[in-house]
């Protein structure tokens, strides 16, 4: 068997902007089948507020009746120093995963905040998670590519990625293909070049695709020696600014596939695993 895998299941991504409410009930009989799975960190909430992600707004109801085990860590999705204390609160949640990104434009967008005023962010909330003795995920997005016009280069994507490490002891890095535009040549490269550079970072892949190419890009991550993937049962969810109604989260399905077929060694249920896979239908309808 090869290297073991750490697998984040991401129900908060694929739920948050989801057309109708999914209902409290529903996520915490969701989330609870998940949790018997064995994933290692389940992506299930969001303390964001909830006038930016109304879907999430039940977070914290959800969580209390969750059944946790000791397998399956806990993180929630925070965008400011608010959010991340009030994560901070539960004792149940292990991780603030915060969105960070290395393109200007889409940091407006997506936290109305600047590069360097997200920066200052990042500072408040590692200082606020460090004190609640919790570890905090920063998702770079824009890891390999930008929609918009402006400079990239996986130059960029290192320059970033060891000021996070070096300046604020960020060392979990998710880097984030956000609107579903990386390649596997791309994304194998970015990957060969940053886990060497930064040998203390845990590098994760988020990466958002149409279902025809997520295998190549599953098999171009692992290939560039990262470890630590992100996925949505049915590749449910994504980011609303992808140009193609078909980008959405990377499939877990496709994901245990790959890796079942090369033998390497996961925690995964399978029974428990098609239990969640048949009841996603009914959750997201």
């Amino acid at each position: 068997m090869k290297d073991e895998v750490i697998i984040v299941e991401c129900p908060r991504d694929a739920m948050q902007g989801w057309h109708d409410f999914i209902s409290t009930e529903k996520k915490i009989d969701y989330l609870n089948v998940l949790l018997e799975c064995g994933f290692d960190v389940l992506d299930f909430g969001s303390f964001v507020s909830p006038k930016a992600i109304p879907q999430m707004k039940d977070t914290a109801e959800v969580l209390k009746n969750l059944k946790l085990n000791d397998k399956t860590k806990m993180l929630t999705i925070i965008a400011n120093e608010r959010g991340a204390n009030d994560a901070c609160e539960f004792e149940e949640i292990d991780f603030l995963g915060y969105p960070f990104s290395i393109s200007e434009e889409f940091q407006k967008r997506n936290t109305n905040a600047t590069i360097e005023e997200s920066l200052g962010r990042v500072e408040a909330v590692q200082n606020i998670t460090v004190k609640a003795n919790k570890r905090m995920v920063v998702y770079l997005s824009m890891g390999f590519g930008n929609p918009y016009g402006e400079h990239w280069h996986s130059d960029l994507v290192n320059m970033w990625s060891e000021r996070l490490y070096k300046e604020f002891q960020i060392d979990i890095l998710a880097l984030s293909d956000t609107i579903g535009s990386a390649t596997p040549e791309i994304v194998e490269d970015v990957f060969k070049q940053i886990i060497p550079a930064l040998p203390n970072v845990e590098f994760g892949a988020h990466l958002h695709t149409v279902p025809e190419n997520a295998t190549k890009l599953i098999e171009a991550a692992y290939k560039g020696n990262c470890r630590r993937f992100d996925g949505a049962i049915k590749g449910f969810g994504g980011c609303p600014m992808a140009a193609d109604d078909l980008t959405g989260n990377m499939p877990t399905e496709k994901l245990l596939k790959f890796l079942d077929k090369n033998s390497i060694r996961n925690q995964i249920d399978k029974n428990r695993f098609q239990e969640a896979f048949n009841m996603s239908s009914s959750i997201f309808i």
